[in-house]
């Protein structure tokens, strides 16, 4: 292996590492009561996030109103994300990311387990890796007493 493929070899890595790191901190924010000025910034400036039935937003306003109505609604979060799928593509990349984990609704205190599959189109700007394109598809959604198979 000459030094060319060794540094390209190096450079994935240390990208699929930075994406993971990424999704790290996307986890830790929802789980500091879904910080939206910390959020906006995971996201390049035309960014989109977005989940059917919670919503879509684009920009940083957008998504820092988004994540100002979670707070609201949500008074618990644990993100556990685990079995990512991270293709690069020179400055581009995807992910595929499986997602469980309890919340906590403050209406009615209603507890629930959740299920979601991440799609992610990431984007390398200035040697950093950032969302351009976050969707959440929820797979499953329960109260935390009863199965999820009803």
């Amino acid at each position: 292996m000459d030094m060319a493929e060794l540094e390209r070899r190096l450079t994935r890595m240390e990208d699929i590492e930075a994406i993971k790191q990424l999704k790290a901190r996307y986890c830790e924010i929802c789980d500091d009561d879904h910080n939206p000025d910390k959020m906006a910034t995971l996201f390049v400036e035309d960014g989109i996030w977005e989940a059917e039935g919670f919503g879509k937003a684009q920009g940083p306003e957008s998504i820092r109103q988004l994540f100002l109505g979670f707070q609201k609604m949500i008074s618990f979060s644990q993100h556990m994300v685990m079995n990512p799928i991270i293709e690069i593509n020179g400055n581009s990349a995807k992910g595929t990311w499986y997602f469980l984990g309890p919340f906590t609704f403050r209406k009615q205190n209603e507890a629930k387990w959740q299920a979601v599959k991440y799609e992610d189109d990431y984007v390398k700007v200035n040697g950093e890796w950032k969302y351009k394109h976050l969707r959440a598809y929820i797979r499953m959604a329960a109260a935390a007493n009863e199965s999820w198979a009803k």
